[in-house]
């Protein structure tokens, strides 16, 4: 019996050694980071923004498959981070400005783009550590698009607001970019020259902030 306890003892001691010169865990990172997975937190209240995609267009076509409406070569948000939770958890932004400019239409009848205007910022936004990003109108109304489009017979405004409100799209980690694709909307005011429904698509990247590049873990 007292050799078993001498190496209860041992295995006790050997034990307590380990902790002792182990420290205390690796804290888990936040849904957002800098330049990399384990870099440093997305701190609440820093802008992110980005522009578009090197080599892409922000598009809203007639079809999810086809290429008639209207393409812009240049787009930009910025978005405030309201929440940064521990991964794995959901992180929460608030979308204060989207600019969509440099667009061309090739729908029957349209010789330009005056002028497309989002509105009823901010939208509420937030993204999950399955890199699932999900933006929904606010306070001031509607996730909304205005086209002013010229014609052979005058200029026309397209109203077009999101399907269900939201808007769904995806983060990824290779290019720091968010994807939104084949997004829903239809059309609450114009003449027939807008097509009755839209469907959105735009990348933007890289989606950077004070510290750099941003990572969601």
């Amino acid at each position: 019996m007292r050799r078993y306890a001498y190496l209860t003892l041992a295995a006790a001691s050997t034990m307590l050694a380990v902790l002792a010169t182990a420290g205390p865990a690796a804290a888990a990172g936040n849904v957002l980071t800098y330049n990399s997975a384990t870099g440093p937190s997305v701190a609440v209240g820093q802008t992110l923004t980005a522009n578009l995609k090197s080599g892409t267009t922000a598009n809203l076509y007639n079809s999810t498959t086809g290429s008639t409406g209207v393409k812009c070569s240049q787009s930009t948000f910025a978005a405030t981070v309201t929440s940064n939770p521990t991964a794995p958890g959901t992180a929460t932004e608030n979308v204060g400005t989207q600019t969509v400019s440099s667009c061309t239409s090739n729908v029957v009848g349209v010789v330009g783009v005056r002028s497309i205007t989002v509105n009823n910022l901010p939208f509420n936004a937030s993204v999950t550590s399955g890199k699932v990003l999900t933006i929904t109108g606010g306070a001031a109304g509607p996730i909304q698009t205005t086209a002013v489009l010229s014609t052979l017979l005058g200029t026309i405004t397209c109203v077009y607001q999101a399907n269900g409100n939201r808007l769904v799209g995806t983060a990824n980690n290779t290019d720091k970019s968010i994807n939104l694709t084949n997004q829903p909307f239809t059309k609450v005011s114009g003449p027939g020259t807008c097509f009755s429904t839209g469907y959105f698509t735009v990348t933007y990247a890289p989606v950077s902030g004070p510290g750099g590049a941003v990572f969601v873990n």
